[in-house]
């Protein structure tokens, strides 16, 4: 079984560093995994394609060393066993509400005597049968992980019992549904999500856990770590395309190039 680069990490205590891909093109997974990143954040829950498309790709990603974090949609439990069964690590919960349902998901990611995840072996995270089901159960529990995202003011003031649940092993806020269900939309820097990060940094560290936080710039990321932030997603395949065509604008309209952009002039 593959291990999980991110786990082997956070057991040493060194940080971890995410980026997030939404293209549908293998080779962007296998570039991303070939050049080390720790993880890549498979998005299912506000992306269209299906778990058929997402097993090609971690099929790609599988070449180098990252891990496939998978998201699904909030409730979707079966969803999650398949994504670990096409070779997911690590799965992403969203909008978790309390306790009760972050236990909900923890059952789901992981065989008993931790969970109650369905055993099939014939799929690409054994791989295809070609372990014992006792060692391929024990070594899936031990090199699975699950994300569980704080998305609300009503689940921050639920954290410390969110992140005392067993099988949880990272926090991870959502800036961008939490400052829109803060009602500060898009302020993902004012003194509300500052003071999210520093109350999920606390109950993780009470309750012995890792916790995280995307990062829209360097300097974000530097102060994350320092409030002791060991996961950190920084950029997205979208956005670094959109940048680098914004760029090619900004270099080349000098020369007497024009272009007809449907988002306005480029800055």
């Amino acid at each position: 079984m593959r291990p999980s680069r991110i786990k082997a990490k956070l057991e040493r205590d060194e940080p971890v560093l995410v980026t997030t891909l939404h293209l549908v093109d293998p080779s962007i997974f296998e570039l991303a995994s070939l050049m080390g990143f720790d993880g890549i954040w498979m998005d299912l829950e506000h992306h269209a394609y299906s778990l058929e498309t997402a097993a090609g790709l971690m099929r790609a990603a599988r070449v180098g060393s990252a891990d496939i974090i998978a998201r699904p949609a909030k409730g979707e439990f079966m969803r999650m066993q398949r994504m670990l069964e096409a070779g997911a690590q690590g799965i992403m919960y969203p909008r978790c509400d309390d306790a009760r349902e972050a236990a909900e998901a923890a059952g789901w990611a992981r065989f008993a005597p931790l969970g109650r995840r369905g055993c099939d072996g014939g799929n690409p995270d054994m791989p295809y049968l070609t372990m014992p089901i006792d060692q391929y159960v024990a070594e899936a529990n031990r090199q699975t992980f699950l994300i569980v995202q704080i998305e609300s003011p009503e689940a921050l003031e639920r954290v410390d019992e969110i992140a005392a649940v067993d099988g949880v092993d990272i926090l991870l806020l959502g800036p961008g549904d939490y400052s829109i269900l803060s009602g500060s939309p898009g302020r993902m820097d004012d003194q509300r999500t500052l003071d999210a990060k520093r109350k999920i940094a606390e109950a993780a560290r009470r309750a012995g856990k890792n916790w995280g936080c995307p990062a829209g710039s360097v300097e974000q990321a530097r102060e994350l770590l320092e409030l002791g932030a060991r996961l950190v997603c920084y950029q997205a395949d979208i956005v670094m395309i959109k940048s680098g065509l914004e760029q090619v604008q900004r270099e080349m309209g000098p020369l007497g190039f024009s272009f007809e952009n449907r988002f306005g002039p480029v800055k």
